[in-house]
């Protein structure tokens, strides 16, 4: 999943892209309102993480010019504690969640995936897709109750596919939204990693969850095929 940080305390904007990509996500950062609003348009975002205080454009300012612009990704503002004023109004026009500086690493982290559910329509914090168990708090991944063991990027990319189980997610979809914006576009680094993932959930077991629908990307499906060709290489 692909996040968007807004800050621009040096400090604070370091350690939370740090955290972030710990926790297997694909982050960019911007450090002023301006700088927000273009990476905003310009990529797919599915979360953004935004400071209220910010040089040249403000948190709010920059909400409404997204929503009034269409962009509906999810926001978490980050407010001190004397701000709630602009928290509330960034609410009223379309925040969805708020935490108060200074916070816990593992709050904010609990109140990403609580956006993450909410968009995706997923209401428990595990997602079960037929035998395959995956839990975003732990980034574990099971099939029939064994772990299997993935690399951060792995992961994420199995995350994702888990959240748009049944969906046919083209290439483009899948660099946009597992890596960040130094993702090389002319690259074959999403097929090499499916091919990774697919060894690790799928060829141990001599399943094909993981479908290639050929001119068209990818599919993670446990059911039956929906019709489009496709390849199990």
């Amino acid at each position: 999943m692909r996040l968007l940080v807004v800050e621009d305390d040096p400090a604070l904007s370091s350690l939370l892209v740090r955290a972030l990509r710990e926790e297997s996500y694909a982050v960019d950062l911007a450090q002023d309102g301006q700088e927000a609003e273009w990476l905003a348009f310009e990529n797919p975002y599915d979360v953004i993480v935004l400071d209220v205080m910010l040089p040249i454009k403000d948190g709010v300012t920059v909400l409404k010019n997204l929503r009034d612009g269409g962009i509906q990704t999810p926001v978490l503002f980050l407010t001190a504690k004397d701000s709630k004023d602009d928290v509330v109004k960034g609410l009223d026009i379309g925040g969805d969640d708020y935490i108060t500086k200074p916070f816990s690493l593992d709050e904010l982290l609990a109140r990403i995936r609580a956006l993450l559910r909410r968009n995706s329509g997923v209401t428990s914090s595990i997602l079960e897709i037929g035998p395959i168990r995956i839990d975003p708090a732990k980034k574990q991944v099971t099939r029939d109750g064994k772990a299997i063991e993935l690399t951060a990027k792995e992961y994420a990319l199995m995350e994702y596919f888990g959240r748009n189980a049944g969906v046919v997610l083209s290439r483009t979809q899948l660099s946009e939204h597992v890596w960040d914006m130094n993702f090389e576009p002319t690259s074959n680094v999403v097929d090499v990693y499916v091919g990774y993932l697919r060894n690790k959930v799928d060829k141990a077991w001599g399943s094909n969850f993981i479908k290639t629908m050929r001119g068209h990307g990818y599919m993670f499906d446990v059911d039956a095929d929906q019709g489009i060709e496709v390849s199990k290489s």
